[in-house]
């Protein structure tokens, strides 16, 4: 039975799916004709009006068909070309990943002639240099714009590790495993999810290899963020599971145990564990005892003053509608979400909100805050952003007829979330 088949065998029209899911009726024949495939945000509800688990959807739904048309365009978002940038980043964690295992067999001995007369950069030169690119990426509002900096570092970085094998190495490994992970943020950031989970298994390997243990356990933890936005939660949780057990062994004076305990909730959460989610959020907000003293720049950057937009998320997740909008409406009156500050933060929490009035069948809810975060994807060109507004159509349902909706549903669909 295919994907059609099984639509009329539940006694769905195109037009009636599609309102179910929030979608328009092309959508759904984009789908049953393999032009296209339901986006991550999408599938657990086509899963459940098609009444079919998310193996047995995939198994369902085609593949998209190249035709020539479409063949003689540019290649897939996931799939780049040979001279796409991302495509050079790629290459570059691979020659890393192998000159650092490479560092980790060979006796020194051995490399030293090769390291004589070579002038390399120092790993504390590095690090300095990674922590201004993170607040480079941070400060950015494209974040795409941060790539040809990245590639750069590495292609220095890579120069370094060259038949390096003195103590210098394991701490070049520790600045390699920190660019792998911003690297992956810009992946991420740009819905390459491919490139982003390959990114932030590499600086699991790298900081593994460096004994950084708090600098592992954040590339586990963005590793899982990689399921996270897929619904694969259980997976996400397995991850999250081996990230605590890293933590646990890093620096008790760092954030990196409790960025852990907010990212399970988000898992929890998604598998509808009420209890195991509050538990979890709970020990997240432990990390105010630190006392304003936890790392909060580069790749550790979980201070607490997150805890109330995270909460909120979480509670629209298990449909906890009152504890949602008290928690978000907290957050967006903070001094790190006020107008002109993190833009992609302040979209993530509108669209929480937007969504609770979705819920409550809210128009002038919806479209206060949905707008304002339409603006702000526009104006961040955040592909995260832009992949929590689609997430928001799915919820519009049967206040998708508002020509008002309509209007902020056709606006949505035509952004990209690249």
């Amino acid at each position: 039975m295919g994907f059609a088949e099984r639509r009329k065998v539940l006694g769905y029209s195109q037009e009636g799916l599609a309102h179910a899911l929030g979608v328009d009726r092309t959508t759904v024949g984009r789908w049953e004709s393999g032009k296209t495939v339901p986006q991550p945000p999408l599938r657990r509800k086509l899963a459940e009006a098609l009444q079919l688990d998310l193996a047995e959807l995939d198994a369902l739904v085609p593949q998209p068909r190249a035709n020539s048309q479409e063949s003689a365009g540019p290649p897939p978002s996931d799939r780049p070309g040979p001279g796409d940038i991302d495509e050079m980043i790629r290459r570059e964690f691979l020659r890393v990943l192998a000159i650092t295992g490479a560092l980790a067999a060979l006796p020194a001995d051995e490399t030293a002639a090769l390291a004589a007369g070579v002038h390399r950069g120092t790993s504390a030169d590095f690090m300095r240099m990674n922590d201004h690119l993170w607040q480079v990426y941070q400060l950015a509002r494209a974040k795409g714009s941060v790539y040809p900096i990245v590639r750069d570092q590495l292609t220095a970085l890579n120069k370094s590790l060259d038949g390096r094998a003195d103590a210098e190495a394991q701490a070049l490994c520790n600045a390699a495993g920190d660019l792998f992970q911003l690297a992956g943020e810009l992946a991420f950031d740009s819905n390459r999810y491919t490139d982003a989970a390959a990114s932030y298994a590499l600086a699991a390997s790298a900081s593994k290899d460096s004994g950084s243990f708090d600098l592992w356990a954040c590339a586990l933890v963005r590793l899982a963020y990689v399921d996270l936005h897929e619904d694969r939660y259980r997976e996400a949780a397995a991850v999250l599971s081996v990230a605590e057990r890293v933590a646990k062994r890093g620096d008790s004076s760092l954030a990196t145990r409790h960025w852990v305990a907010s990212v399970q909730a988000e898992a929890h959460a998604g598998l509808g564990e009420f209890t195991a989610c509050e538990r979890a959020l709970d020990e997240a907000a432990k990390v105010l005892d630190l006392g304003g003293l936890a790392h909060n720049s580069g790749w550790l950057r979980f201070d607490g003053s997150r805890l109330a937009e995270e909460r909120g998320a979480r509670y629209v997740q298990l449909g906890r509608l009152d504890l949602a909008e008290a928690a978000l409406t907290t957050a967006l009156s903070q001094g790190p979400l006020a107008q002109g500050q993190s833009l992609r933060r302040r979209g993530a929490v509108l669209t929480d909100l937007a969504a609770v009035g979705a819920k409550r069948h809210d128009l002038e809810q919806v479209l206060t805050y949905g707008c304002e975060a339409l603006h702000l994807a526009r104006e961040s060109c955040s592909g995260y952003v832009a992949r929590r507004l689609q997430s928001l159509r799915t919820e519009f349902g049967p206040i998708a007829g508002d020509h008002r909706i309509a209007e902020l549903d056709a606006e949505i669909s035509g952004l990209t979330t690249t």
